[in-house]
């Protein structure tokens, strides 16, 4: 064999090992995506402070009808606010933090209408099923007519985004004790037996295979709040609610 093979076909070689090593940098590169998401959510006023990147989630797969919402405020109310967040979400613990006043006072005047989809983005980047279990338990709680209080404690007692600690079922059994109307067998019952598993994951494949990528996400009439839209501060959504109201 001539030198002149020999140096083609090692340069042939060195070409293909390229190509793989690029390939496998890539497919690296795609997993770390995946994982930890693109998207950030800006969410304090004015510079900003709470950021979330959002990737995927357990569910994004789930067949069956989308998952209705769960509401809070007169469904006749002319704004409505849509808001996608995850109990394990630090960034929506901030956005709650935020504008829970705000929020309630235009749901107390019939001016605003939420529309919550609980999802587990967490549970998908970080493993577990804190997401869920707490999503589930706060649908239990929703049965029962209590869905604000408990879904206010459970942002109260967030845990930190690494710790799975809302995967204990006892745990979210406890804090509703804290509900009158949810210290009883019913409620302890929904939360061990998952019942509403099946609609989390359903919000969660809807959450996925829309246009959002991030949580929280916050959508007022359809129109999002925050990066791509409108400044998402208490002060703007009170002037837009009676833009929308007047």
């Amino acid at each position: 064999m001539s030198a002149r093979n020999q140096e083609g076909k090692r340069s042939a070689r060195e070409r293909l090992r390229e190509e793989r090593e690029r390939e496998r940098a890539g497919q690296r590169r795609l997993r770390v995506l995946k994982i930890v998401g693109v998207a950030a959510v800006v969410l304090a006023i004015a510079a900003g402070v709470g950021v979330l990147a959002a990737g995927g989630g357990q569910d994004d797969d789930s067949a069956g009808p989308a998952a209705e919402p769960i509401t809070v405020g007169e469904a006749s109310a002319p704004a409505v606010l849509t808001v996608f967040e995850d109990f394990r979400c630090p960034a929506c613990g901030q956005f709650e933090s935020m504008f829970r006043e705000t929020i309630n006072e235009l749901t107390a005047a019939g001016q605003l209408r939420v529309d919550y989809h609980l999802v587990t983005i967490i549970d998908g980047n970080m493993r577990g099923s804190g997401s869920r279990n707490a999503a589930n338990a706060a649908a239990c709680a929703r049965d029962q007519g209590t869905f604000p209080e408990y879904h206010d404690l459970l942002f109260d007692n967030q845990p930190a985004e690494t710790d799975d600690a809302f995967a204990d079922k006892s745990m979210l059994i406890d804090l509703g004790r804290q509900v009158d109307a949810l210290d009883n067998e019913i409620f302890q019952a929904c939360v061990e037996d998952g019942t509403h598993d099946d609609w989390v994951s359903r919000a969660n494949a809807d959450f996925l295979n829309g246009d959002h990528n991030a949580t929280p996400t916050v959508l007022l009439n359809n129109e999002r709040m925050g990066p791509g839209g409108d400044p998402l501060t208490p002060d703007h959504l009170r002037e837009r609610v009676a833009e929308l109201t007047g």
